[in-house]
């Protein structure tokens, strides 16, 4: 599986006038909305994308914050990004695709083969010195056909408890949320027990591009995930997650997400919560 593409390579590809779609996904969690951003300053023909409103749908706080959203509605979303059949979607954040890698993984959960991560987001671009586009943008609807969700690709809450006695669960979060010294949003402090602590943030070296394939195996099999062992990944609602599940994967390690994440453990009460820095 490709999971990245340079920005030069993706400058040559909009220029070969091969059919390729590109989704602006700025979010992050305290400035929600990126429009602002994206219509400041954006790749040639990007469309923006709302995490909050179209990358996730409604449930109840034992749901999570960013539950999947309805299929249905996901394709609607997706069609009216522009996106045909048989395109190559690229997407990109300022946030070194902690955020965009949410639409990479739905779009692949729902059987779009061909989506890319800009790796180093937009600041790659702009140190290429490649050019921005500014203003809103208004894409012709798409004929898309997304297939039904991919299996085995998702964690339920049963799941998740009982995958570190026979896998490896990994903890997306940063390392004081994991250990229970800060939590910013959700109702309880900690993790899930027998978790390891992965922040997503590591998954980057310092010029916030995604690490080599050699130092991610590195990194994750010193956390107990390998191609031999069943992997799951968490976060806080399901968004940086996927940061960490493409990560793994351009490691050549299949993992499964949680959708529901930390938030909608901690609004479980029943369920236990771990703090410290260990499992």
């Amino acid at each position: 599986m490709t999971v990245l593409i340079s920005a030069q390579d993706l400058h040559a590809l909009i220029g070969s006038g091969s059919p390729v779609r590109v989704l602006d996904v700025r979010w992050r969690l305290d400035r929600p909305n990126g429009r602002p951003e994206f219509e400041a300053g954006h790749l040639p023909g990007a469309v923006f994308v709302d995490l909050g409103r179209e990358l996730a749908g409604r449930g109840e706080p034992t749901d999570g914050r960013h539950p999947l959203p309805d299929p249905e509605a996901f394709q609607d979303a997706a069609r009216s990004w522009g996106i045909d059949d048989g395109d190559t979607v690229v997407v990109y954040d300022d946030l070194g695709g902690m955020s965009a890698a949410r639409a990479w993984w739905l779009l692949r959960h729902h059987g779009v083969e061909d989506v890319r991560i800009l790796d180093g987001s937009l600041g790659a671009w702009r140190d290429a010195g490649l050019p921005l586009q500014s203003g809103p943008s208004s894409p012709r609807a798409g004929t898309v056909t997304l297939s039904a969700p991919a299996p085995g690709g998702t964690l339920d809450i049963d799941e998740a408890a009982a995958l570190p006695a026979v896998g490896a669960l990994l903890d997306a979060r940063a390392g004081e949320r994991y250990a229970g010294e800060v939590e910013p949003i959700d109702p309880r402090a900690g993790h899930i027990p027998g978790a390891m602590s992965a922040p997503t943030s590591e998954n980057l070296g310092p010029d916030g591009r995604f690490l080599s394939v050699d130092a991610l195996r590195e990194r994750f099999a010193a956390l107990g995930a390998t191609s031999e062992t069943e992997v799951g990944v968490y976060c806080g609602s399901g968004v940086t997650a996927a940061h960490t599940v493409a990560a793994l994967a351009i490691a050549g390690i299949d993992a499964r997400l949680f959708p529901g994440s930390w938030s909608a453990w901690s609004n479980h009460p029943d369920r236990p919560v771990a703090t410290g820095p260990t499992p």
